[in-house]
């Protein structure tokens, strides 16, 4: 479930170069349109797709602030951000929502006994995310998908050549939203309910997830990509969960930022660490070598 919000922050903080912090409230977009459409009876499948609809209309407004409006993406992410506290507050009526002995996605899961359906459930999960990553990809190979990964790289230049790099953006920052609040959305019905401050520190596990996963395989191609955001997703949530049980460290589950922004950090510092290291001993061994030829020529 995550790695479909990791999938949308990698749209905006890789695809487009775009620092969008919308995320940290559309994500509880999502959690609240479900909670509460779920909670007045409606189905969890349309509840869920209504949540989808809510995140790229949030996207949307911050793409239109930045693009049409001139408001710099950082200064438009933080604007949508507090408002959309606001709106999340309106559609959920009260802070918190229970989904408790209501029917949701997983409603049939919760009706088994845990140990019985775990891999299933985990595997269920992985092909859904699988699933809407390949839908991603597909996507970002036709020719609205190439314009828009174009944008990320060299705006002027595609803008030059006559593209709208206005709507591309628009789209962009629609779509990673979109796809946060989806994630919101099934959070919220497989923990049991929607609170207004879940999706607080959401952009720094994207990017967490994000940077994970580039540092284990390291992607070039966009298949490659979007497949280390997902097991980037899944290694997060491992190192997290044995940063918890690790008892020497003495870490709460209220240490999740703590945790989070230690994961954030290592992921950032070690590869650049790794690639210095490199290229010294590349430097040092490229002067062994001259020393040795200018010895040699000194010996002739």
């Amino acid at each position: 479930m995550y790695a479909l919000m990791a999938l949308g922050v990698y749209i905006t903080y890789r695809i487009l170069d775009f620092p969008d912090l919308t995320v940290d409230a559309s994500f509880t977009t999502g959690a609240g349109i479900a909670a509460v459409m779920i909670s007045h009876g409606q189905a969890p499948w349309l509840a869920t797709l209504a949540a989808f609809g809510g995140g790229l209309a949030a996207g949307v407004c911050t793409g239109l602030l930045h693009t049409k409006g001139k408001v710099n993406g950082l200064l438009a992410g933080i604007i949508m951000m507090i408002a959309l506290y606001s709106i999340n507050l309106r559609i959920m009526g009260k802070p918190n929502i229970s989904l408790l002995n209501t029917d949701t996605l997983f409603s049939g899961v919760a009706s088994h006994e845990w140990h019985d359906v775990r891999l299933a459930y985990i595997a269920v999960l992985f092909v859904v995310a699988f699933g809407v990553k390949l839908l991603l990809d597909a996507f970002l190979h036709t020719d609205l998908g190439l314009a828009l990964r174009a944008t990320g790289d060299n705006k002027r230049m595609i803008r030059s050549f006559g593209s709208n790099t206005d709507l591309t953006t628009i789209l962009g920052v629609s779509l990673s939203n979109g796809l946060v609040a989806l994630s919101g959305a099934l959070i919220a019905q497989d923990g049991g309910g929607a609170d207004i401050s879940m999706g607080i520190g959401m952009i720094v596990i994207g990017l967490a997830s994000v940077i994970i996963g580039e540092a284990l395989l390291g992607p070039k191609r966009v298949f490659w990509a979007t497949l280390a955001v997902v097991l980037g997703a899944i290694a997060y949530r491992i190192v997290y969960a044995l940063a918890l049980r690790a008892e020497f460290l003495h870490l709460q589950a209220t240490d999740l930022k703590l945790i989070t922004a230690v994961i954030v950090i290592l992921a950032l510092v070690i590869p650049t660490v790794s690639r210095t290291a490199k290229q010294k001993q590349q430097a040092k061994r490229r002067t062994a070598e001259l020393a040795a030829g200018m010895r040699g020529k000194g010996a002739i």
